[in-house]
């Protein structure tokens, strides 16, 4: 596999990782009426981007992840203060829809007004002098709630109050930020469902499965669906006995005791050796159930998920260095190797990812969804949010000390995979 071919799947399959979780958070946060300004795959310089609806859908070039921009938790993007002159464009109930900030006469249905006073969150008002009035009061124009401003030919939609992201219940604004790490739990667990749908779930049973074409197994005359009794006098119970016996006894003859339609064999096998372990080239047996693959899934995605938090338990005790962590070039390398092992291991080895982004997502750090999860903790015990310029720094502060981490662990991976 050449080195684009490479590029391309891992840039593939992390942006469909970060695509599922950042859906997430988009999802919700439609489904609270929240505004979507922009949902964005990767960082940086914009490759490419489509406005459909409210919302902004873009690539980006940095393929290392991605967010959704909700309504409320920036600034919004103009003030209209008293003096300043804009272009008005109404709908047909009289509301104005458009207000041009610049080159007003590109806009000749417009017309200008000087603004005295505005609130375009709460009350949804202009009021201003009508240029060529010549009265002396100020006209008042409603406000659509889906009203745009136009700056350099670019269409920005207003958030009134109830559209922004803080103004939610905290119940709405919790579920968005967990929906996140919540859909990469799920990706992985649709993905070991695929998996086990199209190629069985593995049983632990004394059963050959499917015999590879190049393998010992085959040429001894062994077949699929041979049930072991023992092998050289050893009884076995199970899969795991049949593969403990072989991995142990490499370049050794083994004979196995099989039954085969209702016939008892013994067959002589001799395992061959690789990296000091016996090898046959026989499969685990797979089964093909709906229920089965079901459970297969879910227990798959509760093996790893707890196998990622033990790891991040021995972290925080010290008994895991941060020299084993691996990112984007860590990441990189490995999907190189799962991708030469072929689909199954590839779609093994998202599956693992997504679980690992959903969960590194919810660790309660800064700038990640689990630091704005702490502070709804926090909002929830105190009853009041925590000032949104303190968060903002907190979170500004966590994201440098982030980035900072990812330098060292980027280091560390370019010393491991290619020094």
């Amino acid at each position: 596999m050449d080195t684009f071919q490479t590029i391309l799947i891992f840039v593939l399959l992390f942006g469909s990782l970060v695509f599922f979780h950042e859906f997430g958070h988009f999802l919700l946060a439609k489904r609270s009426g929240i505004l979507v300004r922009e949902f964005a795959i990767g960082f940086g310089p914009k490759l490419f981007a489509l406005k459909k609806g409210e919302t902004m859908y873009t690539i980006r070039i940095l393929p290392l992840g991605g967010y959704v921009r909700m309504a409320g938790e920036d600034p919004e993007p103009v003030e209209l203060r008293p003096g300043l002159r804009i272009g008005l464009l109404l709908d047909d109930r009289q509301r104005a829809e458009k207000i041009i900030l610049d080159h007003r006469e590109l806009y000749p249905e417009a017309f200008t007004v000087e603004i005295e006073r505005a609130d375009l969150e709460k009350e949804l008002f202009i009021e201003g002098y009508v240029e060529g009035n010549e009265e002396d009061t100020p006209s008042v124009f409603r406000v659509s709630p889906s009203a745009c401003y136009v700056e350099n030919g670019t269409e920005t939609q207003i958030a009134p109050i109830d559209r922004q992201f803080s103004s939610k219940p905290l119940l709405a604004r919790t579920f968005t930020i967990l929906a996140g790490p919540v859909f990469n739990l799920l990706l992985a667990a649709l993905i070991f469902l695929g998996l086990a749908t199209f190629q069985g779930v593995p049983v632990d049973e004394p059963v050959l499965g499917e015999l590879t074409g190049d393998g010992v197994a085959l040429k001894a005359g062994l077949k699929e669906g041979d049930i072991v009794h023992s092998i050289s006098g050893e009884e076995v119970s199970s899969w795991m006995n049949i593969v403990n016996i072989i991995r142990e006894n490499p370049g050794k003859e083994l004979i196995f005791h099989i039954e085969r339609d209702g016939k008892m064999l013994d067959i002589p096998v001799t395992p061959k050796e690789a990296e000091g372990v016996g090898l046959i080239g026989v499969h685990q047996p797979v089964e093909h159930s709906l229920i089965l693959s079901l459970r297969y899934s879910i227990e798959q995605t509760y093996f790893y998920t707890k196998l990622i938090f033990m790891i991040l338990g021995d972290l925080i005790s010290g008994g895991f260095s941060i020299n084993d962590l691996s990112g984007p070039v860590g990441i990189y390398a490995s999907t190189e190797v799962a991708a030469q092992e072929g689909t199954a291991y590839l779609l093994q080895w998202a599956a693992l990812l997504s679980i690992n982004l959903g969960i590194m997502n919810l660790l309660p750090i800064p700038a990640l969804d689990g630091g704005r999860l702490l502070f709804f903790a926090i909002e929830a015990v105190r009853g009041k949010p925590v000032d949104k310029n303190k968060e903002g720094l907190v979170h500004l502060i966590g994201f440098a000390l982030l980035m900072l981490l990812m330098l060292v662990v980027t280091w560390n991976d370019i010393q491991r995979f290619f020094l």
